[in-house]
């Protein structure tokens, strides 16, 4: 098994055979992963799917007879709640795509000791970590505004 040199411009870096076992590991466990990343994401459509279409019918009905345009309410919830399931399957679909494509290039790129497809895959993993970077963030500013806004209603239900 052959070293290859990735040059940057000033340095360059060689993988030994033990880095490169240890990505061919990591390769192989992150394929997996994204497959198990696929299933669950076809998984979470369906959900979504019959989920608002049960829940629209039965809903639809509970509410019809207890309040009248519940049968609309009931409808508009189950509505909600597929989108809300199908807009988690895009956000899961994306890191789950980066982490198949790192895998994938690595083993390739291991296997016919090619610097550019190896180089590919980390583009990937770079992709992966940045995406759940910015989600992080856009995650923790909902946490921080709804922090701010039931701070904000306990102080106003405490005046009253």
């Amino acid at each position: 098994m052959d070293n290859f040199l990735y040059e940057e411009e000033s340095a360059g870096i060689t993988l030994d055979p033990v880095m490169m076992g240890y990505l061919r590991i990591a390769a192989k466990w992150g394929k997996f992963l994204a497959i198990v990343g696929f299933v669950m994401i076809g998984l979470i459509v369906l959900f979504g799917v019959f989920f608002g279409t049960i829940m629209g019918s039965a809903m639809g009905g509970a509410m019809g007879a207890a309040m009248p345009g519940g049968e609309m309410m009931g409808g508009a919830l189950a509505t909600f709640m597929t989108v809300l399931y199908l807009l988690f399957a895009v956000l899961y679909f994306f890191p789950v795509l980066y982490l198949y494509r790192f895998s994938d290039k690595m083993q390739v790129g291991l296997r016919v000791q090619s610097p550019d497809v190896v180089l590919e895959s980390f583009r990937n993993l770079k992709s992966l970590f940045k995406f759940m970077g910015v989600l992080t963030i856009v995650i923790l500013g909902f946490y921080a505004l709804a922090l701010v806004f039931g701070v904000f209603a306990a102080s106003m239900a405490s005046m009253n």
